[in-house]
């Protein structure tokens, strides 16, 4: 069959360890056979950033700006062990954290669901997205190792010389500080993003932070919440059927347990990360998660919601047989050529976006999937498949579809 054309290309962000050995996989299984495949390629690989001093993570923020629609590996965020294995220059921030600064925008995550997969909250019924902010807070950090006694203290000094103080604590030890910060323009961003998102959806939308304890950062957020509900969408989501509350993070995350699902919770930056690792394990797997930057400028970065699979990874260097779950890794895909052919107005390329979701979710519906769904799904007598086999197996049912 003739290949499908591509007008504008991809921005490509490759990866690292197991996802980036199934990013390969899904290209040449999936997507060449079928597309003409246009994408500006960036290797965002550990060992590629250290080598040009994580440029690379830079440019490909750019290159997302400059075309709109990008897609993107996992990757490693390096710590002191990875220092070692791979002998660094610098311990380089999360290039998530830098590609998310620089778009700004929001984080939607969203669960995949699939018949014989059942959410671990038994009351459960429909998909909960997770709304992250992306910028700032400890991803933007500044930290200090206090060798002992001494005095740290938070200092804010204007561009007219008048400086604000306040003592962060008076050490009789070592110890450890931490500065963060963020911008009323990023949150306003936020908030808007995920009015937005909850009015085309058609979902409500919970906010929670920690404002009785923080009662200047966090009662921020809160307040920019508020003011811009207020102003520009109560009218909208009256008229709409949906509702806006916010709450305490820990009453949040107890009304999660008793709900239905079918809403959007939007979280600060770390909140977002932690409790979507959360609702995609509760409702199968980390590998069963959509991912996607939204930013107001316009700009959107698919991505999987899980790391690199680093014991998967290991395993396949010794030549042993892996079972790793590519599926969320796939919908990043899918999601980024459907937007592509949205902007483009390319209809064949939103529709075979469509056709390998389906193909995807009909291989694991009729027994065929990696061992940690056949571990949890409720289908009878699973057919457990390795990395490569359930991708060609996706394929046998894509080929049927096109």
């Amino acid at each position: 069959m003739e290949k499908i054309q591509m007008t504008t290309p991809l921005v490509e962000m490759d990866g690292d360890e197991m996802t980036r050995i199934l990013w390969k996989m899904i290209k040449d299984e999936l997507l060449l056979p079928f597309i003409d495949l246009k994408t500006e390629y960036y290797d965002l690989g550990l060992k590629h950033r250290d080598e040009t001093g994580d440029q690379v993570t830079v440019d490909s923020a750019k290159a997302t700006m400059k075309y709109g629609v990008a897609v993107k590996c996992a990757t490693i965020t390096p710590n002191a062990a990875r220092m070692t294995e791979y002998n660094l220059k610098e311990m380089w921030k999360s290039p998530n954290g830098t590609i998310r600064a620089m778009l700004d925008g929001t984080v939607f995550r969203a669960p995949i669901v699939v018949k014989g997969i059942e959410p671990c909250v038994r009351n459960w019924k429909k998909p909960i997205t997770i709304a992250r902010h992306a910028y700032g807070d400890v991803y933007k950090n500044t930290e200090m190792v206090i060798p002992g006694p001494g005095k740290v203290e938070l200092v804010y000094t204007g561009e007219d010389g008048t400086t604000m103080r306040e003592l962060v604590h008076n050490f009789t030890g070592a110890g450890v500080a931490q500065g963060m910060h963020n911008l009323d323009a990023s949150i306003e961003s936020f908030a808007r993003s995920c009015f937005e998102y909850a009015l085309s959806t058609k979902q409500d939308l919970w906010f929670a932070t920690k404002d009785t304890i923080s009662k200047k950062y966090d009662h921020r957020f809160k307040d920019i919440f508020a003011e811009i509900f207020e102003a520009e969408y109560k009218e909208k989501f009256e008229t709409a059927g949906i509702t806006y509350f916010y709450t305490l993070i820990d009453d949040a995350v107890a009304r999660i347990m008793k709900a239905e699902g079918g809403f959007i919770w939007a979280c600060k930056n770390y909140d977002g990360d932690v409790m979507s690792d959360m609702v995609s394990s509760a409702f199968g797997s980390l590998a069963m998660m959509t991912s996607v930057l939204v930013s107001p400028h316009g700009y959107y970065e698919y991505e999987a919601a899980h790391g690199t699979v680093q014991r998967h990874y290991y395993k396949h260097l010794k030549g042993e047989e892996t079972s790793t779950n590519s599926v969320a890794t796939i919908f990043a895909w899918t999601g980024a050529l459907r937007k592509r052919g949205e902007m483009d107005g390319n209809a064949a390329l939103c529709q075979f976006a469509d056709s390998l979701e389906s193909a995807t979710l009909s291989t694991i519906e009729s027994g065929k999937m990696t061992k940690d769904l056949a571990l949890i799904t409720t289908l009878p007598n699973p057919t457990v498949l390795n990395s490569r086999d359930f991708i060609l197996a996706i394929r046998t049912e894509l080929e049927k579809m096109m």
